[in-house]
């Protein structure tokens, strides 16, 4: 019973995890076709990415693989939207 518990608390994870990583595809892709930056606040990406990185020391000390999954694939996907608003914002 335990187990199937732990399971179903994996599952809730990994969906979690899957979902609100995915949910920066959009913009990373929409950033790179427009290479427009102006509207995406550097504040914002360099506290969400703060953020991001204290979610991962979390998950590793909590041994949380969905968290440290999902926080590391989503700081992947923040750094090239930082990477571009860095490069495409200095090229306008």
């Amino acid at each position: 019973m335990e187990r199937e518990s732990t399971m179903s608390k994996d599952l809730y994870g990994f969906s979690a995890a899957l979902l609100t990583t995915i949910a920066f595809l959009p913009q990373v892709i929409r950033t790179y076709k427009t290479k427009k930056v102006d509207d995406i606040s550097l504040l914002m990406l360099l506290l969400f990415i703060s953020g991001l990185m204290l979610w991962i020391v979390y998950a590793i000390q909590a041994n949380s693989v969905p968290v440290l999954l999902a926080n590391l694939v989503t700081l992947f996907l923040n750094c090239l939207i930082l990477v571009m608003k860095l490069i495409y914002k200095s090229s306008s």
